[in-house]
């Protein structure tokens, strides 16, 4: 008797993943159809002060890179770097 108790636990131990929902694919056939989602805004370019910042902080890694430089060091370095 108690081995037929161990053994139904263990089926319904091994079982209990089986009925688990995965809450990304019932959200996705519970909402609306993938064709009716709602359009992202168009994205606009960067500004010039934007594309300047983007071309400091590209620089500024490469040299951190270079220099292996890693956690507070490296951010040390970054924030002194991007200050000019």
């Amino acid at each position: 008797m108690n081995k037929l108790i161990t053994a139904i636990c263990c089926l319904m131990l091994a079982a209990a993943p089986a009925f688990a929902q995965d809450k990304s694919k019932g959200e996705q056939t519970k909402g609306a159809p993938a064709t009716a989602k709602k359009a992202e805004p168009a994205k606009k370019p960067p500004s010039a002060a934007q594309k300047k910042q983007q071309e400091r902080m590209k620089g500024c890694s490469a040299q951190a890179g270079d220099k292996k430089l890693k956690g507070d060091e490296r951010k040390k370095f970054m924030s002194s770097c991007l200050k000019g």
